[in-house]
């Protein structure tokens, strides 16, 4: 039935976009090496409004421990500075003038500990997102079947529902992983 599989190809894209989002927040999490992304949280004030630092500066790795800010304009470096210390980052920028230094200190084991403790939060929070969107598909499956689609075909679909929970469920698990390896490398 069409509105079955219609009902499957939203299930996978939402399902598709939970594993993205959680992916993308793994990535703020640092794990001892600089990263542009790292920065990804950060808002500056530009003329009063609130805007994303890549927006105003090019962020670049100079080598493994440092990012190098340059903003675009040399009267925004204080407010880049500002905005660094309020984050909850951590880090200590250096500035020269022209450009703002972060160094990223080594991870302690207790820091590394509690990293890979936040990212097993952000993939159950992806998980519970497939969870709701697997609940929320079999019930429309559901409303389906009372409006006339065969209950077999709900029955498969429903399995078809359970089995891309599954496949993008351990597709959380090994964003998981590879991100606890990332973290614990000393």
């Amino acid at each position: 039935m069409e509105e079955i599989q219609l009902q499957l190809e939203e299930t996978k894209e939402l399902m598709q976009k939970a594993v993205d989002h959680t992916a993308a927040e793994l990535l703020k999490i640092r794990a001892g090496k600089a990263m542009p992304n790292l920065l990804d949280g950060i808002m500056v004030s530009y003329y009063g409004t609130p805007t994303p630092l890549q927006q105003v500066a090019s962020v670049t790795t100079p080598d493994a421990r440092t990012l190098s800010i340059k903003p675009w304009e040399r009267t925004l470096i204080s407010e880049i500075e500002r905005s660094i210390v309020n984050s909850d980052l951590g880090l200590a920028p250096q500035n020269n003038g022209e450009l703002i230094i972060l160094t990223i200190p080594p991870l302690t084991e207790e820091r590394r500990k509690n990293l890979a403790k936040q990212a097993k939060q952000e993939c159950e929070s992806g998980k519970i997102s497939l969870r709701t969107v697997r609940k929320d598909t079999n019930d429309s499956l559901k409303k389906l079947q009372k409006e006339g689609a065969s209950e077999d075909e709900v029955k498969k679909a429903e399995d078809s529902v359970q089995k891309l929970t599954e496949q993008y469920s351990s597709k959380l698990d090994e964003l998981l992983v590879k991100k606890e390896v990332e973290i614990m490398k000393v």
